[in-house]
């Protein structure tokens, strides 16, 4: 698995300390919700050129370690 830290950084200075890619403006929480929205990773590449294959993966697997990690909690919804 690639090491995100290589691609993934925060400063509090910038985007309110949010995690970004590193050499950008472009959070985390961007590209996750971009690809919510039905983006692909391709769509995302060709839009945002400064990024790369990696730092896009980059996102992925920092997510994947902040839900393993438990820093995401689950949404408890009512059901009829």
């Amino acid at each position: 698995m690639i090491n995100w830290t290589d691609y993934i950084d925060s400063d509090p200075d910038i985007l309110v300390g949010k995690p970004k890619i590193i050499g950008t403006r472009l959070s985390v929480e961007f590209i996750m919700e971009r690809l919510a929205q039905g983006w692909s990773e391709s769509d995302i590449l060709e839009n945002y050129p400064s990024l790369s294959k990696e730092s896009v993966q980059a996102v992925y697997a920092y997510t994947y370690e902040a839900i393993k990690d438990a820093l995401l909690f689950p949404v408890q919804t009512k059901r009829a």
